[in-house]
């Protein structure tokens, strides 16, 4: 099989035949580019070379299962069923300027264990593959299509630690921004992270242009510890340490990702201490309005007019602050809501069938 991205295969599998491959490249740009659909962009080739392409290529190795539209906003979840019946989750976000951005997964499943995310209470199930990190943005702009848009900010805030997927992601992020592939400003990508530090530094060696947010969600060695489990291993210190290392200036600023909660990261002493780790780090800050989730009933979400007050304290002390607000309530916008309980048991029954053809 070949991988559709893989353009140095098709030239070894077409040749050099200049009719060739303008033909294919026109049909690269339908599809890709222009969000045609695979059967649609096929007729811009001759019969014996969309034959091949038939045969040779997986267009989309995931199955669109599920699509739930909010009737509050102009989000728009994507249920995605891979090959073993395991569920991931797309979220396209309409702004109302036009510009249209789309949250992707790079995991089934996530071990980071957030506290506050239904994906994390799942475990990890496995990474998922560079063809289906890519088919989440093809898909979506083939449905964007009818309505005249094209996905513009690719954001890597689904389901999973992209980090802990590195090589998929790097191969990823390569084809995404690829001139002659789908061919995205390498500035219109995002990649979140709860802090993997050696990965930050790497990606941000390999892909100086392309954005990263970081979800601390406190400031505070024991809060953030107790909402990330995985955060033990990787202190605030040196995290700070990492920050400093990145490639930050004035127009490329780390995004802070900080969870409001009531009585836990809203108070003016967390602010405090948020102030002082990010000294001399260019960063603009998110406030995130808590989503509520299954056993996580301890959690409360921050008033909206504690948001207000801490984000000021923030901009008095020099940072650029959002303060973000809930997209698709009315579909499940916690990350990973509507499928955590499925996923779960059927990645039950794939490690018990694994450990017993052991």
């Amino acid at each position: 099989m070949l991988h559709w991205y893989d353009v140095n295969a098709w030239n070894a599998r077409f040749g050099n035949d200049s009719q060739t491959v303008h033909s294919l490249r026109k049909f690269r740009t339908r599809w890709l580019k222009q969000g045609w659909s695979f059967e649609e962009a096929l007729a811009e080739v001759a019969p014996e070379v969309a034959s091949i392409l038939k045969e040779e290529i997986d267009p989309h190795p995931l199955a669109l299962a599920e699509r739930h539209d909010s009737q509050l906003d102009g989000a728009t979840k994507l249920l995605f069923r891979t090959d073993e019946g395991l569920m991931i989750e797309s979220v396209i976000l309409r702004a109302g300027t036009g510009r249209t951005s789309l949250c992707i997964s790079s995991q089934i499943g996530c071990a980071a264990a957030c506290r506050f995310c239904a994906t994390g209470q799942m475990g990890i199930a496995r990474n998922l593959t560079t063809a289906q990190i890519l088919d989440q943005v093809v898909q979506a702009n083939e449905l964007l299509k009818k309505e005249d848009r094209r996905v513009r900010n690719i954001v890597f805030m689904g389901m999973g630690e992209p980090l802990h997927n590195p090589a998929n992601l790097t191969e990823a992020i390569t084809v995404l921004s690829s001139p002659l592939l789908l061919d995205y400003s390498p500035q219109r990508l995002l990649v979140s992270t709860v802090g993997i530090p050696a990965e930050m530094l790497r990606l941000d060696q390999q892909f100086p242009q392309v954005n990263l947010a970081l979800s601390l969600h406190s400031a505070d060695e024991a809060g953030r510890q107790q909402l990330i489990p995985l955060a033990k291993s990787v202190p605030l210190a040196r995290l700070r340490e990492t920050l400093l290392k990145l490639k930050l200036t004035e127009k490329r600023r780390i995004m802070i990702e900080y969870l409001m909660l009531e009585g836990q990261t809203d108070r003016d002493s967390d602010a405090e201490k948020l102030i002082a780790f990010l000294e001399n780090i260019p960063a603009h800050i998110n406030l995130i309005p808590y989503n509520s989730i299954d056993g996580a009933d301890h959690l409360t979400g921050s008033t909206q007019a504690a948001r207000e007050r801490f984000g000021n304290l923030l901009k008095e002390a020099g940072f650029p602050v959002t303060i973000r607000y809930s997209l698709g309530a009315d579909i499940a916008a916690a990350c990973g809501q509507l499928i955590q309980r499925e996923n779960r048991e059927i990645a039950k029954q794939l490690r018990a069938t694994q450990t017993a053809a052991k």
